[in-house]
């Protein structure tokens, strides 16, 4: 029976810890990794209603966007929701597992999702983040040229969009002299040795790192490895804020807000006022004022985001159309891509549910 920090893996291998921002608190947040799952409930926000659920359903483990632990705590006396959430999820041994930027920033993440519900296309990352990449070149005889770059690749590097197996590689001569008592992979030792060998490159997320390194030393031939990692300030396509896409064909500032309201099922949508066409869309699941600038830029028609203050809606300046649709309504799908990640990964070992609890605190009277 799969284990807690099995589902933890298989969380973080589709959004890494690495990338979630500094502010926040993903990951296993209480729990025993080594505990046997019976059973997953999935929801946006973990609440003791929610906990009261997965209960019910012989859940022992719930996995939610928002990360109950997301300040400091400095007791633990049931004090507030958040105190009593924590307390009750122990008593009860249920793990608490919460994805949050992470899975915000990723290709495939809370965005992907949303851009897919208002039907957008060609969608890509609106604000790309750098210095996640590096470039690792090691130097292999060419007869295991093949098999180091497989090991690399199964360790998660040479993977450019959705392009895998991505190297390049040259020829090139190697001049080595083994130390006494060596066992060189050529050559004799105390005595200066040339050969052919190949230069081999590849692209790897920096936090894959250390993984990279234990395979290329498992396959390399050669007793002391000689490789060189090279830290990039390219924006990685796959990991950033927002997104941005096009809609199959231009609707009127008043037919984009039906098809948000429509899409996402709300009852209002706050908005500025804006008289072109909506062909270009940028959106933020979340808070997402950070990226109005960004969608700006980027020539969007219109920003699709949650949380919006008076003030912002100001910085528009008319150059294209800011709504907010709710902070839980723009990620109310997010439940649907934990349910995807975990069917593909574990199949039916375990009950996997999607919580009915609704806990959006946001009331309309409309």
């Amino acid at each position: 029976m799969p284990t807690v920090q099995d589902l933890a893996r298989a969380l973080e291998a589709a959004a890494p810890l690495a990338y979630q921002e500094s502010y926040d608190n993903a990951g296993l947040q209480c729990g025993n990794p080594q505990q046997e799952i019976t059973g997953v409930l999935i929801a946006l926000d973990c609440t003791p209603a929610v906990v009261d659920e997965a209960i019910r359903r012989g859940c022992n483990v719930v996995v939610a966007h928002h990360p109950l632990i997301f300040k400091p705590l400095k007791r633990l006396t049931g004090a507030n929701e958040v105190e009593q959430t924590l307390l009750k999820a122990i008593r009860h041994d249920v793990a608490l597992y919460a994805a949050h930027t992470n899975l915000d920033n990723v290709r495939h993440g809370v965005n992907r999702k949303l851009a897919d519900k208002l039907g957008l296309q060609n969608v890509r990352i609106l604000e790309p983040k750098t210095g996640l990449l590096a470039k690792l070149v090691t130097y292999v005889p060419a007869t295991h040229t093949e098999a180091v770059l497989a090991a690399l690749y199964a360790a998660g590097a040479g993977q450019i969009g959705d392009y895998s197996g991505c190297s390049f590689r040259t020829d090139g001569t190697f001049t080595f002299t083994p130390g006494l008592g060596t066992n060189p992979f050529e050559g004799k030792p105390g005595q200066p040795h040339t050969g052919p060998e190949q230069r081999v490159e590849v692209l790897l997320p920096l936090h894959l790192q250390r993984a990279a390194l234990q395979a290329l030393r498992q396959v390399h031939p050669y007793e002391e490895v000689a490789y060189e990692i090279i830290q990039l300030e390219n924006e990685n396509q796959e990991v950033g804020s927002g997104m941005v896409g096009e809609l199959p064909e231009a609707l009127s500032p008043q037919a984009f807000r039906q098809r948000l309201k429509d899409a996402l099922g709300v009852p209002v949508v706050k908005h500025t006022d804006f008289d072109q066409p909506i062909r270009k869309v940028a959106i933020c699941g979340g808070a997402g004022s950070f990226l109005i600038g960004k969608a700006r830029a980027a020539g969007a028609d219109a920003y699709v985001t949650g949380d919006l203050k008076y003030h912002e809606y100001f910085l528009a300046e008319g150059h294209l159309l800011l709504c907010d649709v709710g902070h839980f309504e723009s990620e109310q799908f997010t439940g649907e891509i934990f349910r995807d990640l975990l069917t593909a990964k574990f199949g039916s070992t375990f009950a996997l549910f999607i919580a009915e609890t609704y806990t959006n605190p946001v009331r309309y009277d409309c």
